[in-house]
């Protein structure tokens, strides 16, 4: 059978497929699962093309790590067939321990787990499946490889993970303040002393990075109608568990209900198996259709939320720089409890809550971008830049908001 197979993808064009042992985890059940993840939650309910997978993002972040690894033997530096191969895998895998909606996922049905440790444990299994083949790709994902300009290019602050997802984000919700020249800051990577860094003469194109990452996320990923979105569905999940937790029969898919009804922490999946085969078969689909049929629960609350999510009719949310006062929520609180005639303070939570997020567009703390003069001298991109403006978005930005019903 032919595995080299050629994908046609809107962003990047033609795609390849490597070699055979790729082509076999991207035919792996775990890995089609990305297919039926969204890559941006519920982002599409503001942007409606934002309908693009994890799937398809994957295997753009394995396209421009190829790209990658073509320059950077280009410019001298020694990657073997095996350590190439390895870091493809790595990140093809990275993501593969979504769960549906991520974050709403990792703050409701699981307790303190991070998709990334999901993902570490999916590549462990693997890596038994396919008999020790994945364990080099494992040592770059992890950082423990010598190498660590490897790892830095599946994760770092300028990766070929944000590469792939800024630009195709921008493509898929039109936002076109987000589009970064990828391609030139790619043929501008080299390393030095094992680190990996960018030419001076592309310094210009790490600015517009850092800047476009910026507005992506204030304009997308932190869009106050989809951070709306996102809580409210993580106090439907809070609510269904619940109503779980009291014994209450809800329906559910058998994966769904899994998780519904337990309390599944990192250690349960190291400790009974069969609890990473059961996350296997979650995904966008389990949670769309328990919230169709929860729009019809007996609970009042379970059913007004999930209506809500279904229907597109979200809250409304005050976003603002400063915190919302103690007066404001009380205010808020009381019209919320008159309108819906709210007797039990313990369901006030489910329809009024406030909360801050926060972001910075670059860390100058950790994993740094580093800019190579021609002399030789490497310098922190913050440093190295005449935009007086760079250093300033190193600082992180919060914003505090508050989310009730436009009913109120």
């Amino acid at each position: 059978m032919n595995k080299r197979k050629i994908i046609n993808d809107p962003v990047h064009g033609f795609i390849t497929v490597p070699d055979e042992l790729i082509y076999d985890l991207i035919q792996h059940p775990w890995f089609q699962r990305l297919r039926r993840i969204h890559q941006l939650g519920l982002s599409h309910l503001v942007y409606p093309g934002a309908l693009h997978t994890r799937f398809n993002h994957a295997l753009g972040a394995m396209h421009l790590m190829g790209k990658a690894i073509h320059v950077l033997r280009s410019k001298g530096h020694t990657i073997s067939p095996e350590e190439a191969e390895a870091a493809h895998l790595a990140i093809l895998l990275h993501d593969i321990g979504h769960g549906p909606f991520s974050h709403a996922l990792e703050k409701t049905i699981l307790t303190n787990a991070h998709h990334e440790e999901v993902s570490l444990r999916f590549m462990h299994r693997l890596n038994e499946q396919f008999e020790g083949r994945l364990s080099l790709a494992l040592e770059i994902f992890t950082g423990s490889y010598p190498k660590q300009f490897l790892h830095q290019l599946v994760s770092s602050q300028l990766d070929v993970d944000r590469l792939d997802y800024l630009t195709r984000d921008s493509y898929f919700t039109g936002v076109h303040e987000g589009v970064i020249g990828y391609d030139r800051l790619i043929e501008m990577m080299d390393v030095v002393d094992d680190q990996l860094v960018i030419e001076h003469k592309g310094i210009y194109s790490v600015e517009k990075f850092i800047i476009a990452r910026r507005v992506m996320y204030w304009q997308v990923y932190l869009h106050k109608t989809v951070i709306c979105a996102e809580q409210m569905l993580i106090k439907t999940l809070n609510r269904a568990r619940y109503l779980a937790k009291s014994g209450i029969q809800l329906f559910a898919t058998p994966a769904l209900q899994f998780f519904l009804y337990r309390d599944i922490t990192l250690r349960d999946f190291d400790e009974q198996p069969a609890i990473l085969e059961q996350y296997a078969r979650l995904d966008d689909h389990d949670v769309y259709i328990a919230l169709k049929e929860w729009q019809y629960a007996e609970d009042k609350v379970l059913s007004f939320l999930s209506r809500s999510i279904i229907n597109r009719d979200l809250f409304r949310i005050e976003l603002d720089s400063e915190p919302i006062t103690a007066q404001r929520i009380a205010d808020v609180t009381a019209q919320v409890q008159q309108s819906f005639g709210i007797t039990d303070a313990f369901d006030l939570q489910y329809f009024v809550f406030n909360d801050v997020t926060t972001n910075s567009a670059y860390n100058l703390d950790a994993n740094n971008i580093h800019i190579k003069y021609r002399t030789g001298k490497i310098l922190d991109v913050a440093s190295a830049s005449d935009n007086l403006n760079l250093a300033a978005l190193a600082g992180t930005v919060v914003k505090h908001y508050i989310c009730y019903p436009k009913e109120t």
